[in-house]
């Protein structure tokens, strides 16, 4: 049965979101006139903007060093994460050897450890990465594993009677039904990325928008901190969305729980 529309459904989406801007910006302003000191007012931000992103190139260096470590540390954790979930899933040896260290580093803030990596690795690219894979990874692999558990018991016996193999049941069965976890697991991995990147970039580097707010804050200059917070924000937007519209594309077929 069909839910009559609301009064508020017939408004269009893109009202609401031009409200919900409205509203921030005016919020914004705000929190400007009454702590200057804190919160530098939008025209401050977009001068910093344009000192930055348009009269210098420095803000598009940050930009892409953040977004190659995220998108590098997400990739590889992605491709460790798949395989070891569907090992916990179908062997249960394994998965009671390495479930408990997933649970337990789970549950460590990556600050926690990030020191300890780069106390190993260095300040480079190759510590910071890490941290982001350990992160990304365990986020992806537990909601993985899960969505490969909570498959149809059902459906995998009627396989079997209908004389299906292992591999048949794994390609034919397996994966679609799981396939919506695994596009979850690539959001939520996407998003752990992007938070655990500041964790990675405020013990050194060159290059980087964690880098950039702070040494930003040690100056004081909070136009360019404002910055740097709502260019994050527009990049977890972005992959938010990408992620949905994968999940639309390959997931249309099947009822999914947002």
């Amino acid at each position: 049965m069909n839910k009559k529309k609301s009064a508020w459904d017939k408004v269009p989406k893109a009202v609401w979101l031009l409200l919900s801007l409205g509203v921030a910006i005016a919020l914004w302003l705000f929190a400007a006139y009454r702590w200057p000191i804190v919160f530098a007012s939008p025209k401050k931000v977009l001068d910093a903007f344009i000192s930055k992103g348009i009269d210098s190139p420095i803000l598009w260096e940050h930009i892409w060093g953040s977004l190659s470590r995220v998108l590098s540390g997400f990739g590889i954790a992605f491709v460790l994460a798949i395989p070891t979930a569907f090992l916990m899933a179908w062997y249960e040896p394994f998965c009671r050897i390495v479930e408990p260290w997933i649970q337990f580093v789970r549950n460590i803030p990556p600050l926690a450890y990030v020191f300890l990596i780069t106390a190993a690795l260095g300040v480079g690219n190759i510590g910071k990465v890490t941290v982001i894979v350990i992160a990304s990874f365990l986020v992806q692999v537990v909601t993985v594993y899960q969505g490969v558990k909570g498959v149809d018991a059902t459906l995998i016996k009627a396989a079997r009677v209908l004389g299906a193999g292992n591999r048949d049941i794994f390609f034919k069965i397996i994966i679609p039904a799981s396939t919506p976890y695994i596009l979850v697991a690539a959001r939520l991995g996407l998003s752990t990325s992007l938070t655990t990147l500041m964790a990675s970039e405020i013990v050194g580097g060159d290059r980087g928008l964690g880098m950039m707010i702070q040494k930003a804050s040690g100056y004081y200059q909070m136009d360019v901190v404002l910055l740097g917070i709502i260019i994050l924000g527009i990049i977890g937007i972005s992959f938010e969305k990408i992620v949905k519209f994968l999940e639309r594309r390959f997931t249309g077929w099947q009822e999914t729980v947002q």
